[in-house]
């Protein structure tokens, strides 16, 4: 079937599905250019043929993405069976009918993995309850149910082991026309999944009908698009002829309107923390009670035990951006693990977190606008920054037709089609790279907090990613005399555009003074380090290591610090 001729949304849902495919990287380069040549082909408009394009072929990684979103996908052990799904570390959200409430939730297991597992052999789910005392929020009419899930009796948050679909409240994620999939367990079954042969037959403000077969999963169940993003909180099926023999016409309701129900919703403090927990694409804002901001808890770095490395070495990894959503103990887990499985592949011994120094300085960057710094001078260099790195990307000067990858967001949208990351993430990082070079006062403050955190004598080995490596250009002249670095690595660097290097303390591409070996590794697909390799503007000043990482990972630190030449690299200068 012509999938142009299954489009029939409206010209603005048309629009805003054709932007975000192109923004997510989903029409190769090559065909965006091609479409843009063609002008209006066969009475088709443009949008309607990015679409197509998308609609036409799954990449490689469509199974991989799918799986990850499936596994956060848990049967609900209720009076009603149902089904519900991890939206954020520790944050539920199922069908209002299912857990209709707080009582209701007492006792109830969440029951992840309950499914076949290697050769169709049953596997024993993994068991989490619910806490509706520390969160429970439903409303009857939209149907639908978020509610805390306890952490494990060792801790562990069951979003950290199986992961969480976000939430995202921007328009554009799907139209009518297009396929969905569902994943549940319909009715308290092992899981289950649909992705063949379904469609968005129709939308409006609050739900979306579409055709799935017979049992698309049970109440309480995510509805994704073909970029497995939730598109929906699966609802009912539907007494309707028009679904077609074998078929079942299927109602939920759409994300964007539970999330637009949330934020309009007065919570108490520790509620509006968990919800910022959704993200920043759930638009939720930060932390705050009745319209007043609470401020966000203040960052403090770790400490590495004395003992670490026989006491007379030290590793410090310095986060960039995206740190005011991540616990500092998660965070040095998360990037100890990265290390250890390079270590591991390298055959060398891995690491304990405890061993590492973990600055923190989320809270001293001036609050971030939702897609662009507030000052005027530092969302001039944001500007700067994406459109340099665009420019470095391959796009095109004259690429402003048809209302397509013009300014700001143009040069995201190339970003995101050139290198298959998210358009968000790489907004995230240059915004936050921009406020920090743009203002002095916020500058100072990042770096007190970093030297806060940093020991005071000795051989100091120092990671450093994205945003982070920018700040040690900056720190190196502030350590303590004692502290010498024998080795600086940098990872997912944006030092190689020349609207950074230039805004440095330094003033331009001047390695700094007490840096032993520097090594920096970059990905081609990260769009962060578009300007690598350094050695064009810092000449023979730096070793440099170009890495292969997951094309949705790119910019992950993990990915670049699990390559056994980093890992080996590191673990020679700790001795």
């Amino acid at each position: 079937m012509n999938p142009i001729a299954r489009i029939v949304d409206d010209v603005e849902q048309l629009a805003a599905r054709a932007e975000r495919l192109v923004a997510q990287g989903q029409v190769p380069v090559s065909a965006i250019e091609r479409l843009l040549g063609e002008g209006v082909a066969r009475g088709v408009p443009l949008y309607e043929r990015i679409i197509a394009v998308a609609a036409g072929s799954r990449d490689a990684t469509f199974l991989a993405r799918g799986a990850r979103a499936v596994t956060s996908v848990a049967r609900i052990s209720a009076g009603t069976p149902g089904t519900g799904f991890m939206v954020s570390p520790r944050l539920l959200l199922t069908a209002h009918h299912v857990l209709p409430t707080p009582s209701s939730a007492l006792g109830v297991i969440a029951e992840f993995g309950a499914g076949p597992g290697a050769g169709d052999r049953p596997q024993p789910p993994a068991r989490f309850r619910l806490d509706p005392d520390g969160c429970f929020l439903t409303d009857e009419r939209l149907g639908y149910t978020l509610v805390l899930v306890k952490a494990g009796t060792d801790g562990t948050e069951a979003g950290a082991l199986f992961g969480w679909n976000p939430l995202i409240a921007q328009q554009g994620k799907i139209v009518a026309g297009e396929p969905v999939n569902v994943v549940g367990h319909p009715p308290g079954r092992p899981k289950e999944i649909s992705i063949r042969h379904n469609e968005l037959r129709e939308q409006s403000e609050l739900r979306l009908l579409y055709t799935t077969g017979a049992e698309p999963g049970s109440p309480g169940s995510p509805v994704f698009n073909d970029q497995w993003e939730v598109v929906a909180l699966h609802h009912a099926a539907l007494d309707d002829p028009q679904g077609g023999q074998g078929r079942a016409s299927n109602t939920g309701v759409r994300v964007s309107a539970i999330l637009a129900h949330l934020a309009g919703r007065e919570v108490a403090a520790e509620v509006r923390v968990l919800l910022a927990e959704l993200g920043p694409a759930a638009g939720l804002g930060p932390p705050a009670v009745a319209g007043r901001p609470v401020p966000a808890p203040a960052c403090t770095g770790l400490v590495a035990r004395p003992t670490a490395f026989g006491g007379g070495r030290h590793l410090l990894f310095l986060p960039g951006t995206g740190q005011e959503r991540l616990d500092p103990t998660a965070t040095r887990r998360r990037w100890t693990a990265g290390l250890n499985k390079g270590l591991t592949l390298a055959d060398l011994p891995t690491l304990d977190p405890g061993d590492v120094w973990l600055p923190a300085y989320a809270d001293r960057l001036a609050e971030p606008a939702p897609e662009a710094p507030a000052s005027p001078t530092a969302r001039l260099l944001y500007e700067q920054l994406v459109g340099e790195a665009a420019m470095m990307a391959g796009m095109p000067q004259d690429s402003r037709r048809e209302g397509l990858l013009t300014g700001l967001h143009g040069a995201l949208a190339w970003l995101a089609s050139a290198t298959n990351l998210d358009k968000a993430l790489i907004a995230c990082v240059f915004r936050d790279v921009a406020t920090y070079l743009d203002d002095h006062a916020v500058r100072r403050r990042v770096l007190d907090a970093v030297l806060g955190t940093v020991p005071r004598s000795g051989p100091l080995v120092v990671v450093a990613h994205g945003l982070g490596s920018v700040v040690v250009m900056d720190l190196m002249a502030s350590l303590p005399a004692r502290v010498r670095v024998p080795l600086l690595v940098t990872a997912g660097s944006p030092l190689g555009l020349d609207a950074v290097h230039r805004n440095l303390l330094a003033g331009g591409t001047s390695r700094p003074p007490g840096v032993g070996a520097w090594l920096n590794a970059w990905c081609p697909s990260d769009p962060v380090c578009i300007g690598c390799p350094l050695g064009d503007d810092w000449k023979c000043q730096v070793d440099e290591r170009a890495v292969d990482n997951p094309l949705q990972r790119a910019h992950d630190v993990e990915e670049y610090l699990s390559h056994p030449a980093i890992a080996r690299t590191v673990s020679a200068a700790l001795g």
